[in-house]
């Protein structure tokens, strides 16, 4: 009988402490959003190095919320400091009792996540990009950082509007970066002006991120007419072993004088770069962009997803984020087209507007975008590098977005 009631106990132990009882309605919907996000992962491979992570996290924290939990101490009273229970404890008196501190450690995702808590991981993600980055579009023809720029112009939109329905300064901030369409950059002004929202910002950055080829054709040729898209640009001139090698040096010696809160992103971003184009260190800058740059991807993703629980990201307030950060990438696509159509006018017709919407961070999805909606007006026509100038012009103008933004409301 007691071998019957000891079993019987177990089993009632076992259901006490499973999901079936300590699961909410909240939990189960975000399972069903984690593998709905999985399925845009794997099927429709749609960003999937980051949101088949960010999905996965999402899956596990909503099924075990304790992977995330952050470590605590307990206070166990005793009648003495000599009492054995204490042994190997630190002992304290608190109001005349005495206790022993028993520690409870944090969840596994919980200690991954300071790196993206303290601003490391995005910054090493930087790194890899710059090895993988080649600046020769930019370098050729400069005039495509204007490109780059204007398309950053929806972030500030953006946040003046996000003040508007409620949000405050820092959070308007952490949701308007979305607009740049740099998944790092997002997340790296997230945690440093709105650490709460980062599960809802993240998944909107990577998600209009990964519909990059959805979302931006239908904006370019609203704002373009037929005979701008059929514009065939001349070839881009040779660029220079030494242009290549002294760009990162100077952007990052301009960047960190006059803005040096945006020094951590695009010093990396350029030390990366460096390490590609000075050919010294080849064993280095593959390792940066490979071994790197993978792990970083899966800690990255994983606890970021790990942030979206039920609790916190089924609000109202998310579903406003995910719409502002739509309007915030659209209009980083268009300002970047309508600054494209201002330098066909100025050019005498040379450039081609379409270029202008590769001025958002999404590389080189957004440049390759350029190239394919170019190609339905003209097959003969070869967009890509040309596009790949404001593309990675993106990439230096969201970071320095964010160091503006951290200037100003951080």
């Amino acid at each position: 009988m007691e071998i019957l009631t000891g079993f019987l106990d177990a089993i009632k132990g076992i259901y006490e402490s499973s999901g079936l009882v300590s699961l909410g309605w909240q939990n189960y919907v975000m399972i069903g959003i984690s593998c709905f996000l999985l399925y845009l992962a794997i099927k429709k491979q749609y960003e999937p190095l980051l949101l088949l992570p960010i999905a996965f996290g999402m899956l596990l924290v909503n099924l075990y919320p304790g992977i995330m939990a952050a470590p605590h101490i307990n206070l166990v009273e005793i009648q003495s400091a000599n009492d054995p229970a204490a042994t190997g404890h630190v002992v304290q008196e608190i109001g005349g009792k005495i206790y022993y501190e028993d520690p409870t450690y944090g969840g596994l995702l919980y200690y991954l996540y300071q790196g993206v808590k303290l601003g490391i991981y995005p910054p090493l993600i930087f790194l890899g990009i710059g090895c993988m980055t080649d600046f020769g579009p930019l370098i050729a023809n400069p005039k495509s950082l204007i490109l780059g720029a204007a398309a950053q112009i929806g972030i500030f939109i953006t946040f003046t509007g996000a003040i508007f329905l409620g949000f405050t300064e820092s959070e308007a901030g952490a949701i308007g970066i979305i607009g740049g369409a740099d998944g790092p950059t997002a997340i790296y002004v997230t945690t440093k002006l709105a650490p709460h929202l980062l599960g809802s910002i993240a998944i909107a950055a990577y998600s209009y991120m990964a519909l990059v080829p959805i979302i931006q054709p239908p904006i370019m040729k609203l704002l373009t007419t037929k005979k701008e898209r059929g514009v065939v640009m001349e070839q881009l001139r040779p660029v220079s072993k030494l242009e290549k090698i002294l760009f990162p040096i100077i952007v990052v010696i301009l960047i960190a004088i006059f803005l040096p809160d945006a020094a951590p992103l695009v010093g990396m971003l350029m030390l990366g770069n460096l390490f590609k184009e000075s050919g010294v260190v080849e064993r280095i800058a593959k390792a940066a962009q490979n071994e790197l740059m993978n792990i970083i991807t899966i800690f990255l993703g994983t606890t970021v997803g790990a942030t979206a629980s039920g609790a916190n990201f089924l609000k109202l307030d998310t579903l406003k984020i995910i719409a502002l950060g739509l309007i915030a990438f659209c209009m980083g696509t268009a300002f970047g087209v309508l600054f494209g159509k201002i330098m066909y006018k100025l050019t005498g017709g040379k450039i081609n507007p379409l270029i202008g919407s590769a001025g958002v961070s999404a590389v080189p999805m957004a440049a390759r975008v350029s190239q394919k909606v170019g190609q339905q007006e003209n097959p003969g026509n070869f967009l890509l590098m040309h596009a790949m100038g404001p593309n990675v012009a993106g990439v230096i103008g969201s970071a320095v977005a964010a160091g503006v933004l951290l200037n100003v409301v951080g």
